[in-house]
């Protein structure tokens, strides 16, 4: 029965496929930070290193200007998907609520998106890529949900409608 285990544990792993892993070595000049800036907002964020070598995600949000969000981006070679992959991801919050959204073109102006709570600890989040639903600028699309062959950008966005700072580590990302 260990023998089985342990095969179907090997099997599982080999099928994920990582999207990154940050360490302190890693390049993450393909990171790029979106506030609300762009629309006359006054929210800052930064995308950087942490001592320990894992992406940092920080931040205040303002809701002056008709601001209330921050968002950093990865843009990546696209990665093939199917009905049942979903993303799992290596992260730790500070028990906030955080948004996953995923592009499979990144030329829509719309993503698929989930919203996640941090629990203020490390934890692995697993997300169903069938479960993320079309939203252009905070509103629900009337398009099925996430059924596309390919991913190619992924963002974490906080905007909770209230002014906060806010941190987010992340240790790994793997599409499975």
């Amino acid at each position: 029965m260990k023998y089985l285990i342990g095969i179907l544990i090997l099997i599982t792993a080999m099928n994920k496929e990582l999207i990154f892993d940050f360490n302190k070595d890693s390049n993450i000049q393909g990171w790029k930070i979106v506030d609300d800036i762009v629309m006359g907002g006054n929210s800052l964020s930064s995308f950087k290193l942490s001592p320990d070598g894992f992406g940092l995600f920080e931040g205040q949000i303002s809701l002056e200007n008709n601001g209330g969000f921050s968002s950093v981006h990865y843009r990546f070679k696209k990665l093939k998907v199917n009905k049942d992959s979903s993303i799992i991801i290596k992260l730790k919050g500070d028990g906030k609520n955080f948004q996953l959204r995923v592009k499979d073109d990144s030329s829509n102006s719309y993503s698929y998106i989930v919203p996640f709570a941090s629990s203020g600890e490390w934890q692995e989040i697993e997300i169903k890529l069938k479960d993320m639903y079309p939203s252009f600028r905070g509103r629900k699309l009337d398009l099925p949900n996430f059924s596309q062959d390919y991913i190619e950008e992924l963002v974490f966005l906080i905007g909770n409608k209230k002014p906060e700072k806010f941190k987010l580590l992340i240790d790994t990302i793997e599409l499975n």
